[in-house]
């Protein structure tokens, strides 16, 4: 990603934990305040997403656009954009990296380019709402699930 946001936030869970609530799609519009709808559009052997279709709406902003992911087991999940109406481009990625115990370090990165014109810091500054936002959502969702450890390592 050239140019791109990134932030990090250290959840009470592995990174198992944590990446079975990132790859539960289903589950986005109960914890994403933006994301209204979800499609997995297909999926790879170990039965995760490649390729979903999300319907934002943020207000003044309403979207729909298509993702691949392209995951690296319990590590780090990447995403890049197929398709949108209002985006040109969007490229991001969580990883995840475990602090001891039931304990991970997750880090949000994005880069995220719009159709219209807009000056590079107001897009940085929409990018690190974003970020943050969904950072304090997977964290609640995580914690407040309370799988710390149980969930299986993916291989992917």
């Amino acid at each position: 990603m050239a140019e791109h946001t990134r932030s990090s936030i250290t959840i009470d869970a592995t990174p198992a934990a944590v990446m079975a609530v990132i790859a539960d799609f289903a589950a986005y519009p109960a914890w994403t305040g933006e994301v209204k709808e979800i499609e997995v559009l297909e999926t790879v052997e170990n039965g995760r997403a490649a390729q979903v279709r999300l319907l934002l709406d943020a207000g003044a902003i309403r979207d729909e656009h298509v993702l691949a992911y392209n995951w690296d087991g319990d590590r780090e999940v990447g995403w890049t954009l197929v398709r949108s109406q209002m985006l040109r481009s969007l490229d991001g990625s969580y990883t995840l990296a475990p602090l001891g115990t039931d304990r991970t370090e997750v880090t949000y990165q994005l880069a995220v380019d719009v159709k219209i014109p807009m000056l590079g810091m107001i897009k940085r500054k929409a990018e690190k709402v974003i970020i943050d936002r969904a950072l304090a959502g997977l964290k609640k969702r995580v914690e407040d699930t309370g799988t710390t450890g149980t969930t299986s390592t993916v291989e992917g």
